[in-house]
């Protein structure tokens, strides 16, 4: 298994990759970057965890909001279908504020 370097927002990462897969992964990790970039530039979170974690629901919002395309056709609306289906701000908002309920309740994340 091939490993590359990526970042995500200023943070190194070293990710292993199947053979083949490099192009998909770096893909997805710009997409991860914009997204955790976007929330931490609203500057309504800081904690790096709790960015990730708000990301992780954004971007698993998209994947519900759009129908299953055939495996040719998604490569190439991968990312204007993301940029498409932004959750509304509302949503967002409702979004933190259940993560922040939640990670009061326990204190961390794992």
């Amino acid at each position: 298994m091939k490993q590359i370097e990526v970042s995500i927002m200023g943070q190194s990462y070293l990710l292993g990759c199947p053979e083949g897969g490099e192009e998909r992964l770096r893909e997805a990790v710009a997409q991860v970057d914009r997204e955790m970039c976007a929330i931490r530039d609203s500057g309504k979170l800081k904690a790096r965890e709790r960015i990730a974690v708000l990301a992780a629901l954004n971007l698993a919002y998209i994947l519900t909001e759009r129908p299953a395309a055939p495996a040719s056709a998604a490569s190439d609306t991968r990312t204007e279908a993301a940029t498409e289906a932004r959750p509304s701000p509302e949503y967002v908002d409702k979004l933190i504020e259940r993560l922040d309920q939640a990670l009061d309740m326990d204190g961390h994340l794992i």
